[in-house]
Formats: C-alpha cells, structure tokens, sequence
C-alpha cells in the first residue's frame, strides 16, 4: 500500500491518527471510569441487549400473528359482506374530465 492509499485509508497521516486515537482512547477511558464501568461491563451489556432484542423479536412475532388474527376475524367478514352487497349495484362510468385549462397557453399567443 502506498502511503497515499494509507493516508486516505486512515483519514489523516499515521502520526496524526495515531495522536488522535490515543487522546480519544484517554477520554473514553476517564469517561467509562467515571461511570464505573470497564470493558468486559460493556461487552456484557451489548451481549445481553442483542440476546433481549432476539428474544423479544419472536415474542414480538407471536404477537403480531394474534393482532392479524384478532384483525382477520372482523375484517375478511365485513370485506366479503361489502363485496356481496356491492355486486347488484352497477357502477356508474364517468366521461373523461379534461386535462389543466389551457388558458396559460392562450396568454402565450395574445403577445
């Protein structure tokens, strides 16, 4: 890799970002130890954060079935009803409305 590709793979010189990556590891640093947390409390947190959204999600999933079918029971009869009481009636054909009015075409010529 040239070190142009490595500059603009990195985002800066290697010197810079190295500068840049330990002050930002120093800050982050006195910021989880003023929380009182230290990496392996983070790695934790994020694992059990994930293992709750994969549990809720099938929770989630199984509710979502009992709403469709909670939903399903009411709706499909009134839809089939509505389609069964609209089939006597004829529906009406409307002629077809015409487009914009064309009085902006007519103020073109009238120059």
């Amino acid at each position: 890799m040239s070190d142009q590709n490595l500059t603009r793979f990195l985002g800066g010189s290697p010197g810079q970002v190295i500068l840049r990556l330990v002050f930002l590891s120093f800050v982050v640093g006195v910021l989880l130890s003023a929380l009182n947390l230290n990496p392996m409390d983070i790695v934790n947190i994020t694992m059990n954060f994930f293992e709750r959204i994969w549990n809720m999600g099938f929770a989630a999933l199984d509710n979502i079935w009992r709403y469709f079918v909670m939903g399903a029971v009411i709706v499909i009869p009134v839809w089939f009803v509505l389609r069964v009481l609209s089939l006597g009636k004829r529906t009406e054909t409307r002629p077809p409305q015409d487009g914009p009015s064309s009085s902006h075409s007519d103020r073109s010529t009238m120059r």
